[in-house]
């Protein structure tokens, strides 16, 4: 799949930091139109750190596109 273009949900170089603590370190992901999607891992793996950003609740470096839009 295209990232530019053809994700419903794009996620480039996802950073998300805490003070100096960072949670989530360069992630990458796309989430096409119709398709299901989980976010698994152990505890502390930045799971709910990534939900956080994506929602704009958390400090974020790198870039979210939803439906085309930044």
């Amino acid at each position: 799949m295209n990232e530019a273009s053809d994700g419903l949900l794009t996620a480039r170089h996802l950073t998300v930091r805490y003070g100096g603590v960072v949670a989530v370190d360069d992630i990458s992901f796309t989430v096409g139109q119709g398709e299901v999607v989980a976010l698994i891992g152990a505890n502390g793996a930045g799971k709910s750190s990534t939900l956080m950003a994506l929602c704009g609740l958390a400090d974020v470096g790198g870039e979210i596109i939803l439906n085309g839009e930044h």
